[in-house]
């Protein structure tokens, strides 16, 4: 090989690594995106929008049916999940506390849709089952509340208590699995059932799944082409709506998972158990996210409502004897601080958690110190569905459909807020320079024209 022709390749495979980095960044195949970190800053995008006139609105599609999973992006598709009943479902939302269930007996269709990116022209829209539910649902809840997850060629999503299901690009169902009753609610108050809402992901082939409900709880992991359970490992904790998380950091890849006596990390070939940690809210909802060489936890409810951060190479039991305690795996700690449903995003290197209230904190990623804690709304709005960012800006969309822009600063700073128009229970997903909301019967993409 010449002189000369050597760099000429040599820069053509830095083109080409970096243009499949680019197509890799433009993917959010699961909840929230690549390992739930919420973010993709490949591309800016728009801080103002307006529904009404069209602003910056790229596409408007009706979804059937009432559903809080999130839309998720593979190449040019946007799938999504529905659970579509023959009459309208009724949806409550706001800061109220009833625990009492919904009672109904609607007949429910499970669908999944896949829609053009650029256009959100439906491709297919396919049933996966249809049954009464087994379980029933929290007056903001639905009965399709968890996001599915995608690899390209496969595409997995939770139904519930009507199990795992695996669908094929081309909408085929190729496999399903039940996972026995998902009977999730308030562990003091057994008959409140509230719905399942832990996400599956999929990592090197294999569909991780958190099965955190009243009783049989269990972390599996099952083969993406198949279905086949490769493995299971029991677990004891009260309900959680949780989603799994994988961290990959020095030689171990462990499973991350939330909860409140059993938060902690498994190997991820055997399901084995790494570490764990007792404490926290005793209704775990936010996904625990990795960023900066850390682990970041938190949960909310009850008496305690922390925030952590936790080293990747922990191991054994790492509680500590007081909440307000650190060790050799506890890297800081704020009792007080944590969310109750949003999961916490990473940026730079500050963590940002927002109560279901609306108060936001900044914490200095490395140290735990706060750098401000801000109300971001009057209160009129709760927020549900978790923020997302694009490096320059933070995304925190309301149930009322408010979305509140932040700067991502050490000060707080209020952009704009912008109104989707409609209920937005789901959080939003990122590709190439666009948001794409959920609301209550639609899906739309917002973006630079």
């Amino acid at each position: 090989m010449n002189n000369i022709f050597f760099p000429r390749l040599l820069g053509a495979i830095t083109l080409l690594l970096l243009g499949l980095g680019r197509s890799y960044a433009a993917d959010w195949a699961q909840f929230r995106g690549p390992q739930a970190s919420g973010v993709d800053a490949s591309r800016a995008l728009p801080v103002e929008w307006n529904v009404a006139t069209g602003k910056n609105v790229l596409w408007q599609m009706p979804v059937p049916g009432l559903a809080h999973s999130s839309p998720i992006i593979w190449s040019n598709r946007v799938y999504v999940t529905t659970a579509v009943a023959a009459h309208e479902a009724e949806l409550k939302v706001g800061l109220y506390g009833d625990i009492e269930p919904v009672e109904e007996n609607a007949a429910q269709q499970w669908r999944l849709l896949a829609l053009e990116r650029a256009s959100g022209k439906v491709i297919w829209n396919v049933l996966g089952h249809a049954a009464i539910p087994r379980v029933k649902r929290h007056p903001k809840a639905t009965h399709c509340n968890s996001t599915p997850a995608t690899d390209g060629n496969f595409i997995v999503a939770i139904f519930g208590s009507e199990g795992l299901f695996g669908f094929d690009r081309d909408g085929k169902l190729r496999w399903k699995k039940s996972l026995g009753p998902m009977d999730s609610g308030f562990f003091a108050v057994p008959s409140a059932q509230w719905g399942f809402g832990s996400s599956p992901i999929i990592h090197d082939g294999k569909v991780i799944v958190l099965c955190d409900v009243q009783t049989n709880s269990f972390l599996a992991a099952f083969d993406v082409k198949t279905g086949k359970e490769l493995w299971l490992t029991k677990r004891a904790d009260v309900p959680t709506w949780s989603t799994p998380t994988v961290v990959e950091a020095g030689e171990r890849r462990e499973i991350i998972v939330n909860g409140w006596h059993h938060s902690g990390g498994y190997d991820f070939s055997s399901g084995r158990e790494l570490w764990r940690l007792d404490g926290g809210g005793d209704i775990p909802v936010p996904t625990p996210i990795f960023a900066n060489g850390l682990i970041y936890l938190t949960s909310a409810h009850g008496n305690s409502r922390p925030m952590r951060a936790i080293r990747p190479d922990a191991t054994g039991d790492i509680t500590p004897t007081v909440a307000t305690a650190t060790n050799a795996a506890i890297v800081w700690s704020h009792p007080r601080q944590g969310n109750y449903m949003q999961t916490p995003i990473a940026v730079r290197n500050r963590i940002y958690g927002c109560t279901d209230a609306g108060i936001l904190t900044c914490f200095d990623a490395q140290s735990g110190r706060i750098l401000f804690s801000e109300r971001i709304s009057d209160g009129a709005q709760g927020f549900t569905a978790s923020p997302v960012s694009d490096g320059r800006h933070l995304y925190f969309p309301g149930e009322t459909g408010k979305v509140v822009v932040l700067s991502v600063a050490d000060q707080f700073s209020t952009v704009a807020t912008n109104d989707l128009g409609a209920v937005c229970m789901a959080t939003p997903a990122i590709a190439d320079g666009a948001l794409f909301f959920r609301t209550r019967a639609r899906l739309m993409a917002i973006g630079n024209p």
